[in-house]
């Protein structure tokens, strides 16, 4: 099978399956959805494999072969037809490629300026790691005609679903193609967020916080191109992170809005800085921390020590999160024991090699991307802020756009190659393909 599907005999799987305007066009990208293909008029089938024998082959076959080609010939591949799109964009493709020793993750930083232009970077990660990042398209002017009302691309949260990684502004949302380099405008959020918490779980899009008027949390659906409101959080939070552990969805750090002032708010706000919310997907419902756990009432977990929460992301069962303390960064690793009853464990791991001097007079946060179970990657930001002056000191300047790789099962950080310079203030994601 793997000596038939090498990319100098793919025509044979790519010519028969021309597009037929006598068969049924699938509507829905599940595979479930795909095998009802062959509901049509038994002489249209007839005809149809006659013309195509490709299409008489059954979905898992298929997808044998589709899973063996190399990635150089990937790309081209969506653009034959409808159904080897969809066989693409499912599951059991990473599944078997996963299985077959072919599955390659690469990193991509996406920044987004609110005039339209779209710059973009790649970054193989798979051992050994790349030593400089390649301009994966050249810079593109997005038609923001095509998207409607006010928006904002400052801020914003990038998650990815197969191949296709979408940012979430303040206002609207795109897709971008990670295989082609296409963008196109998709639903924007309900609410009009900015600073908020998203992650991708089992093909959705989650949201929550970045609102002072709402603490709903939103799914948002690729096949429908739809965003529904599916829970409301514990507390509204500005400024937060998502990461996503076993299935849950965390919302870690910010500030929290909506509440009342005083000492106690001030207290409330420093303590929140430093906690978690976990919803679980599944079940619909909120994971409570133990009492007297040092944090918010209801929050899942809280770092110990204090500290401000700037950058999290999770893998597997674990969740990996950044905190700035003033003077200095931790690193910690956080393991629920389960997903409802609350409670879990904090383990210190070896901080970033970053001083956290460096944020002095500004901001200093992380974008964060776990790659498979092996490597979490931090992209430092820092901004100015109003103290600052409007400059920033010679620690800010040295690690602004730096990439830093931790290696989960050696328990260090390496130094990758920084950004390019027009992706300073670049979002991150991770695409197996």
């Amino acid at each position: 099978m793997a000596d038939a599907c090498n990319s100098r005999s793919l025509s044979w799987l790519v010519k028969p399956c021309r597009p037929d305007p006598r068969r049924e066009i699938i509507a829905h990208p599940s595979l479930e959805t795909v095998h009802h293909h062959h509901n049509l008029r038994p002489s249209a089938v007839a005809s149809a494999s006659a013309a195509a024998p490709i299409m008489s082959l059954p979905d898992d076959l298929l997808l044998e072969c589709l899973s063996r080609v190399p990635p150089s010939s990937l790309p081209a591949l969506p653009l034959v037809c409808r159904r080897f799109s969809l066989l693409l964009d499912s599951p059991a493709f990473l599944r078997l490629r996963r299985a077959h020793g072919r599955l390659r993750r690469t990193l991509h930083a996406l920044a987004l300026s609110d005039l339209g232009l779209l710059s973009s970077a790649s970054l193989p990660v798979d051992a050994p790691l790349a030593s400089a990042w390649a301009p994966s398209y050249a810079s593109t002017v997005l038609p923001l005609e095509a998207l409607d009302g006010s928006f904002s691309f400052s801020h914003a949260r990038v998650a990815a679903v197969g191949r296709s990684i979408y940012i979430i502004g303040r206002g609207a949302t795109l897709r971008y193609d990670t295989w082609t380099g296409a963008v196109a405008p998709r639903a924007p959020t309900i609410f009009p967020r900015k600073k908020f918490a998203a992650a991708a779980i089992g093909g959705k899009i989650y949201v929550a916080g970045g609102v002072a008027r709402t603490s709903a949390v939103e799914e948002y659906d690729p096949t429908a191109d739809a965003w529904r409101v599916v829970a409301e959080a514990p507390r509204q939070r500005y400024g937060c992170v998502g990461a996503v552990a076993g299935g849950v969805f965390y919302i870690a750090g910010g500030l929290r809005v909506g509440g009342g002032g005083g000492e106690g708010g001030r207290l409330d706000a420093h303590v929140c800085a430093g906690s978690m919310d976990a919803y679980n997907v599944e079940a619909g419902a909120w994971v409570r921390g133990r009492p007297g756990a040092g944090t918010v009432a209801g929050a899942a977990a809280a770092v110990p020590g204090g500290g401000c929460v700037v950058g999290a992301c999770g893998t597997g069962v674990h969740v990996y999160v950044v905190a700035s303390h003033a003077v200095e960064l931790s690193f910690w690793r956080w393991e629920a024991r389960a997903r409802r009853s609350g409670g879990g464990e904090w383990a210190r791991l070896e901080p970033p090699p970053i001083s956290a001097r460096a944020g002095l007079g500004g901001a200093l946060r992380f974008s964060c991307a776990a790659v498979g179970e092996e490597k979490v990657v931090a992209l430092v930001h820092v901004s100015v802020g109003c103290g600052g002056g409007g400059r920033r000191g010679s620690d800010a300047v040295a690690v602004e756009g730096a990439v830093l790789v931790y290696d989960i099962k050696g328990g260090e950080w390496t130094r990758g190659p920084d950004l390019p310079p027009r992706l300073r203030r670049a979002a991150v994601a991770c695409v197996e393909f």
